[in-house]
């Protein structure tokens, strides 16, 4: 079995409906999960012409290997209707990898840990609600750290 934190987000209709859904699908077709993290409203990251996000960590646990499991949750967006059209553009769902136990990933496809987490608050205050002591396996600093970083810069 695996330990992952995945972060969800949503900025189109009822955003914490879609953040409900994906829990229940990610339980059905991803992992159970072991930890949520409280929901927090943020302003868009990348493309700030969009309306503000509800975002969430989940650490789950699953037997799917990286690939899959992104493929899984790639399908679980699809289901709820997720149209990639636009980088960093508005979306009723998404969900990423932060991190797949301490693995370093870096394939075409496939990049773990997320290659942006570090930059986003977004992200890492809700880490930091769940995991505050979780090591980053490139940056050998905990969540708390890169939050205070962030905070600082």
């Amino acid at each position: 079995m695996h330990t992952v934190f995945i972060s969800t987000g949503s900025n189109l209709g009822n955003r914490g409906n879609f953040l409900s859904k994906a829990e229940e699908e990610i339980t059905v077709h991803a992992g159970s999960i072991l930890a949520a993290s409280h929901i927090i409203e943020t302003p868009p990251w990348g493309n700030t012409e969009q309306p503000a996000f509800l975002n969430q960590v989940l650490k789950i646990k699953t037997r799917f290997p990286p690939l899959f499991l992104m493929e899984s949750l790639l399908d679980i967006e699809k289901a709820m209707g997720r149209n990639r059209t636009e980088k960093w553009g508005p979306r009723i769902i998404d969900i990423d990898i932060l991190f797949f136990n301490n693995r370093i990933i870096n394939q075409e496809d496939l990049c773990i840990p997320h290659p942006h987490l570090h930059e986003r608050e977004f992200v890492l205050k809700p880490m930091v609600e769940i995991a505050p002591d979780f090591v980053h396996p490139v940056f050998q600093k905990t969540m708390s750290e890169l939050l205070q970083e962030l905070n600082n810069a």
